[in-house]
């Protein structure tokens, strides 16, 4: 087909199709460096398989999940570290997973920006990477889009999608076993994780501080760097928990904190009730607090507090999940128990 005098070109709309070329190439190693058992990473295709037999499941359901790691990503853009928010994607969908009783097995992600830099897009997928090693779960596809006038420059977003796997008897929460006295186990949160950055963008610019500015709460980094610590990965350390069958329902504290999430792993006419001094605010929610005047419910229900997890679990099993937890490397501890309400 010949061109046209005059005639214009994708490049000249605003998208490079080579520069997403050179984006599939960079990230093609990536990839292949998450393979697990039942799946072959192999980028390029229409779509991925994976094998539920390979990773050694005779009778499972599938569990997907969904998100995004929100206004999170401003701070990344606007101090050009973008190398951890891939981390918290993963992260965020994984971790929902477990609140199934679920396995992670692959990963696909959805990235969009009004113009494509490379770098920038190679540095967020090397954290979705390292996330997904993280998690033993495979990196298997994606979505680039660029498209100019949807985002302004350099802004992008993104959405992670994780399919997972549970033997059918071990889904949760178990809602039929649960019973007041029942105890609740708290891992604990490496920060904010991917929830309340709208806040915490507001209370940054009440503060007076920069980003490039030493972090009052974080010894050694700038505040750009503490905030933008990313979302711990619990699978390894509470998978073997929930293939014993110690747990009974699980909560992962994201957007709604420690009001909101809790409940939705525990059956009616149960309540939480939590030692609210069972642990000490973390420094980064004591400097937010402080700074911006929040309440203490508005603390609870926005963010996780110092709780990434909460697990309900017998009375009985209390000292072996714990024993299991921290020799896996987590801090948890005991935050409450279930009562009837």
């Amino acid at each position: 087909m010949s061109e046209r005098p005059n005639g214009l070109t994708y490049a000249q709309a605003g998208v490079s199709i080579d520069a997403g070329n050179e984006l599939v190439e960079r990230i093609k190693p990536l990839a292949k460096s998450t393979r697990r058992s039942g799946s072959e990473p192999s980028l390029g295709g229409f779509g991925a398989l994976f094998d539920l037999k390979a990773a050694g499941y005779d009778d499972p359901l599938l569990v997907t999940t969904t998100d995004g790691v929100g206004t999170k990503l401003k701070v990344a853009i606007e101090t050009g570290i973008h190398d951890t928010v891939g981390i918290d994607l993963v992260g965020m969908c994984v971790n929902d997973l477990l609140a199934q009783g679920a396995e992670p097995l692959m990963f696909l992600d959805y990235y969009a920006t009004g113009k494509l830099d490379v770098e920038a897009a190679t540095a967020v997928v090397a954290g979705i990477a390292e996330g997904c090693r993280q998690a033993h779960c495979a990196l298997v596809g994606g979505e680039t889009a660029e498209m100019p006038g949807m985002y302004s420059g350099g802004d992008y977003d993104m959405a992670g999608f994780c399919v997972g796997a549970v033997d059918r008897d071990k889904v949760l929460p178990r809602l039929g076993d649960q019973k007041p006295g029942d105890v609740l186990i708290g891992l604990a949160s490496s920060g904010p994780h991917s929830n309340g950055y709208s806040l915490i963008r507001r209370i940054v610019e009440r503060s007076g501080l920069a980003w490039d500015a030493p972090a009052p709460f974080a010894d050694g980094k700038t505040l750009a760097q503490a905030l933008l610590e990313p979302t711990r990965i619990y699978i390894r350390s509470v998978l073997p928990q929930l293939k014993a069958g110690r747990v009974k329902g699980l909560a992962h504290i994201t957007g709604g904190g420690l009001i909101e999430n809790p409940p939705r792993c525990i059956a009616d006419g149960l309540v939480p009730r939590f030692d609210w001094n069972a642990w000490a605010l973390p420094p980064v929610f004591a400097w937010l607090q402080q700074t911006g005047g929040v309440s203490e419910h508005e603390m609870r229900r926005t963010f996780n507090c110092g709780l990434g997890l909460v697990l309900v679990v017998a009375p009985d099993d209390v000292g072996e999940v714990l024993m299991g937890l921290i020799g896996a490397g987590e801090d948890a501890f005991v935050v409450g128990e279930l009562a009837a309400g």
